[in-house]
């Protein structure tokens, strides 16, 4: 392995053209996502290298998953590492904006994921992977607002973001009808703060706002290298040494 090219335990991702490399957060929001017997179309909103694609094509093989990426260089490498998986004939890659792509796509998903940017320069970014990490190529308003278009009546959103912008994101969500379903906290180790979220969405979460989410926490490491119970059963069926 090298910093061209990740392995996983089923699948390989190549990533030499691709801005963001595999990272922690892709695959915490691959294998968290909930699955059900209503998982059959799912979208991966800024595919990328096709990480987390790639991760629910092994956890539900039947499903029919679709990945829409901006940047030209991480869309042909999304679609070399689609067609180079066992999943193959499951997997497609649009080359669009989200915003262009929630317009015209006519079809409904049962379930949109995204690791969405998360700096918020004012101005437009320099480079690929300062656009893949800005808000400016997808504000979490447009994420948002396009999940609604696009998701079925049952369907669910759910996403990755730092613990900042859990306000922003809970105020947009509410505009467009969603409510929190499940949200996990993670911290790195139990004595260092959250730095993330994990949060699933639903139209159908819950009617009656007095009904809280299930929230829970995860810790990543007892310290470093020494990953607790929690997060190697979380992630041990993807990761080769886990």
């Amino acid at each position: 392995m090298t910093s061209s090219s990740f392995q996983f335990k089923q699948f390989t991702i190549q990533q030499d053209r691709c801005a963001m490399k595999v990272g922690t957060d892709g695959v915490l929001l691959g294998a968290w996502t909930r699955i059900n017997s209503d998982t059959r179309r799912i979208l991966d909103v800024g595919s990328g290298t096709g990480l987390i694609a790639l991760i629910m094509a092994q956890r539900c093989p039947e499903a029919e998953i679709d990945g829409v990426e901006l940047d030209p260089e991480a869309f042909e490498q999304g679609v070399e590492n689609f067609e180079q998986s066992p999943w193959k004939l499951n997997l497609f890659n649009y080359h669009c904006s989200f915003q262009e792509f929630a317009e015209e796509i006519e079809d409904n998903y049962d379930l949109i994921m995204s690791n969405p940017p998360f700096f918020n320069h004012g101005d437009r970014p320099e480079n690929s992977r300062k656009m893949a990490r800005d808000f400016s190529s997808l504000p979490l308003e447009s994420l948002v607002k396009g999940a609604h278009q696009l998701l079925s009546k049952n369907g669910r959103l759910a996403l990755i973001l730092p613990i900042e912008q859990e306000e922003q994101l809970l105020e947009i969500t509410n505009k467009y009808g969603f409510g929190v379903s499940y949200l996990t906290k993670v911290r790195g180790t139990a004595q260092s703060p959250i730095k993330r979220i994990l949060v699933e969405f639903s139209r159908l979460a819950p009617i009656n706002r007095a009904q809280k989410p299930q929230v829970q926490e995860l810790i990543i490491e007892h310290q470093r290298h020494q990953y607790t119970k929690e997060y190697r059963e979380l992630v041990g069926e993807f990761y080769l040494k886990m």
